[in-house]
Parts: C-alpha cells; structure tokens; sequence
C-alpha cells in the first residue's frame, strides 16, 4: 500500500526548504518528482538531487510512470510527491493516484497569471484545476513552510 505523506506544488521543485524542512517534517524517505521533462533529462536530476538530503532516496517520473509505479510501492516507504503545477495532480488523481491534501509551496508569476499570495500566481487553468481537485474532497493548502500558518487556495480563488 503506497504512503504519500505530501504532495506539493512547488515550481523550484527540489530545493533546500523542500527537500530538508519539509521531507524531515513529514518523514519522507522518498522524494518523486512529478514531471514528464524532468524525468527524462539527467543532468537536471543530477543537479536536484544536489539539493536532496542523503538519507532521502529521489525517483523522477513522468505523470504515467507515477500512476504505474504508486500501487507498487512498498509499505516503508514514506512518499513526498512534487510537481510543478496542479494540473499534474489533476492527471495523477484521476489516475488513482491517492492523494488526500496538497501543500501549496510556489508557483511563481507567468506571462498570464495574477498573484493570490506572495509565492503563488495562478491562471484561469490553474483555477479550474484547483476547483476539480476541491470537488473530489482535496485540500488544498498554501503553506510555504511547515511553522507557517496554512490558507485555503479557495478562499483566495
């Protein structure tokens, strides 16, 4: 049985307060990132992974191999999900990919987007995204560090 115990949204993806404050905080002992162009370009692992605690193990799939690999993972494992945007956890929940609540860390200012809070821009596909994923009972929660406070992306949107 697969253990997410978070998924976030995090356009830096691997950084230094995701892979040490947040991965410590929850007890991840695993780290995928989420993104089809990611997982196919080693040298820009290579460079994620510099920022990846040792003691953390990092996977980079692409949004089908995700939904493929979850229902295989084994009971110790201790899962950290990270994408660029919504619209992958969309892709993953629709997938069956078991996700309960989403920790909404930075998606930052694009040509077409307006800023909600100091780290998060979103558009109107980001919006629809945030709606569907509201109206299958998931939480979704900007919360850039884990002391902070959290706020309801609904209650912005």
């Amino acid at each position: 049985m697969q253990n997410i115990v978070l998924a976030r949204i995090d356009d830096r993806l691997i950084h230094g307060q995701v892979a040490v404050t947040w991965s410590f905080y929850v007890g991840a002992n695993v780290i995928i990132v989420v993104d089809d162009e990611i997982a196919k370009d080693p040298t820009q692992q290579i460079l994620l992974d510099l920022a990846a605690p040792q003691e953390v193990v990092t996977r980079y799939f692409t949004v089908a191999e995700t939904i493929e690999k979850i229902p295989k993972a084994a009971p110790h494992q201790k899962i950290f999900l990270i994408v660029r945007n919504v619209n992958v956890l969309v892709q993953l929940v629709e997938g069956g990919v078991p996700i309960k609540e989403v920790n909404i860390g930075n998606m930052h200012f694009k040509e077409g987007k307006r800023q909600i809070t100091l780290t998060v821009w979103v558009d109107e596909k980001d919006i629809e995204a945030f709606k569907k994923l509201n109206s299958l009972g998931i939480k979704c929660e900007i919360k850039r560090v884990p002391s902070e406070k959290g706020k309801d992306i609904m209650e912005l949107i």
